[in-house]
């Protein structure tokens, strides 16, 4: 009886309300909700605890943020119909939430803009991102090894930078497609790959929001230190695991958890890094099995831990 009361206490506020609905299905920084709301972030915060003790939404620290989740999908869900069953019976409140989700999508835009124009100036240094972390011989060695040995099919490197991906493995697949959303990382790319020989692989642009393929159209995948530029990790998953062909793996290779906030404004980074639970988490949910493939700890005392995590898709689809 206390949670049911403590479920409607919670949603029964205006702002609330909102928050919930824009959570729904996503995770936001609090400062992303805040700026929507045009609220400061202590007021939004209050709210977040009332919301996260009635087990409506949950919130995990990274750094200096805190994100925000939906809650337990046995509580979310049948308050979530609820609210949109009496939206649509009630008169004017059919677009419940619709100016909210409008300003997410102006704010994500901005935030895009801006990784895009970092990208753009530095395209040409892209190889000191990878100075951050583990031996970059290491992290590839380690990449070949959680593929094994012989063919891997049709492969795509969504976010390939300056292709090195693609130039590591490209002559294993039948195919070979690097997308990115930058052209001067794209024009590095294709240098690259015509200087290696690989004539048969291509680049081209593509969103890791909206891969431009089709369902179930590659064998492999990969995303190698692209994750953490993602506002929405768990949707780049979806897309990802929704073009893999059954019997098809998706390889995510990324930070391990930091607490270098600097990167945020230096690089760009949206996430700092990423814990096992977290990225399994999200391949389960994209209908994928998920492993560690492994783990390469920091080679330096100003150096990054790496995972590699693989996802597999059922035979069966």
């Amino acid at each position: 009886m206390e949670q049911i009361l403590a479920i409607f206490r919670a949603v029964g506020d205006p702002s609330r309300l909102r928050i919930l609905l824009l959570v729904q299905g996503m995770e936001l920084a609090v400062g992303e909700i805040a700026q929507i709301l045009q609220q400061s972030q202590p007021r939004v915060s209050r709210h977040l605890r009332i919301l996260a003790e009635a087990g409506l939404v949950e919130r995990a620290r990274e750094g200096a943020w805190v994100f925000v989740r939906p809650g337990p999908a046995a509580i979310m869900a049948p308050v979530l119909d609820a609210i949109a069953a009496l939206a649509a019976s009630l008169p004017g409140a059919a677009d419940l939430g619709a100016a909210d989700r409008a300003r997410l999508g102006q704010v994500r835009a901005d935030r895009a803009a801006a990784v895009d124009a970092w990208f753009a100036a530095h395209a040409g240094e892209w190889q000191q991102e990878r100075s951050l972390h583990s031996s970059e011989a290491a992290v590839e060695a380690a990449i070949v090894a959680a593929l094994g040995d012989g063919a891997i099919g049709d492969l795509v490197d969504i976010g390939t930078g300056t292709g090195r991906m693609i130039e590591l493995l490209g002559a294993r697949a039948s195919s070979a497609l690097g997308l990115d959303r930058n052209p001067e990382m794209l024009r590095i790319a294709r240098n690259r790959l015509d200087a290696a020989g690989l004539t048969a692989a291509r680049v081209q642009a593509g969103d890791m929001y909206a891969l431009p393929l089709a369902a179930a159209s590659c064998d492999t995948l990969l995303l190698h230190q692209v994750l953490h530029f993602a506002d929405d990790p768990a949707a780049v998953l979806a897309e990802a695991a929704r073009v893999l062909r059954p019997g098809g793996r998706l390889l995510v290779i990324d930070l391990m958890p930091h607490n270098r906030e600097e990167l945020r404004v230096e690089r760009r980074h949206l996430r700092l890094g990423f814990a096992d639970e977290a990225v399994l988490g999200w391949l389960v949910d994209a209908g994928l099995a998920g492993t560690v493939a492994q783990r390469l700890p920091p080679a330096g005392p100003e150096q990054l831990g790496v995972t590699i995590w693989l996802g597999s898709k059922s035979i069966n689809g």
